[in-house]
């Protein structure tokens, strides 16, 4: 009781842009539902001061601060609040099977997801180097993408997890900017994930400060 009360304690600050991946940070935060600071940083610069360079030495957002401790990387983030706040369950527990679903659809986003997606909306070809990228082709990333959310309603059956937050957060996009197609898969379990009251106040928050 009193680690989770001294984890509670620990100022969350969050770095973030609306128009950037920080949105999927946001939206696990408000899942997580604790107190967190906003540090918004605009791409004229202000990703790149030597302040929040050490930071992030990429320069990119998001990135939090729990306490003394840095995270970056998104799917990191999610899996990092995830476990600091377990009385939240957003992620299955660590002796059952579905901590191994929950650990290879998390990092398949955040690698071959990523990768295929990139390089779709580049016009990057893989299909001739697909021994040497790790993604393999786009159709058989979405082929194995639709496996892990066919099975539902979410990625670990009936649990809610991070993984859910990051990978639902992929595939909305992917529809939205053509890097995916609009499967029916695919739609039914966006629909699902965009109903959580916690996305929808994500989503105003980051409307919100888009518009100012």
């Amino acid at each position: 009781m009193k680690e989770n009360m001294s984890k509670n304690t620990k100022e969350i600050v969050f770095y973030t842009n609306p128009e950037s991946r920080a949105r999927i940070v946001r939206r696990m935060l408000e899942e997580v539902g604790q107190p967190y600071t906003v540090k918004v940083l605009n791409y004229n610069g202000e990703m790149k001061t030597p302040e929040y360079l050490k930071v992030n030495p990429l320069g990119k957002v998001p990135a939090i601060q729990h306490g003394d401790l840095v995270v970056t990387e998104t799917a990191a983030i999610c899996a990092y609040l995830a476990d600091q706040f377990p009385e939240k369950n957003l992620a299955p527990p660590l002796d059952s099977p579905e901590r191994g679903t929950y650990y290879r659809w998390l990092f398949f986003a955040a690698g071959p997801v990523e990768m295929a997606n990139s390089a779709k909306a580049c016009g990057w070809n893989l299909e001739d180097n697909l021994q040497m990228v790790g993604s393999g082709s786009h159709d058989d990333v979405l082929k194995a993408l639709e496996l892990a959310v066919s099975k539902g309603p979410y990625i670990c059956g009936e649990q809610f997890t991070a993984a859910d937050v990051y990978v639902g957060s992929h595939i909305s996009w992917g529809m939205q900017f053509k890097t995916l197609e609009e499967r029916d898969s695919f739609k039914r379990y966006v629909e699902r994930i965009e109903k959580r009251p916690a996305f929808q106040r994500a989503t105003k928050l980051d409307d919100e400060l888009s518009k100012g």
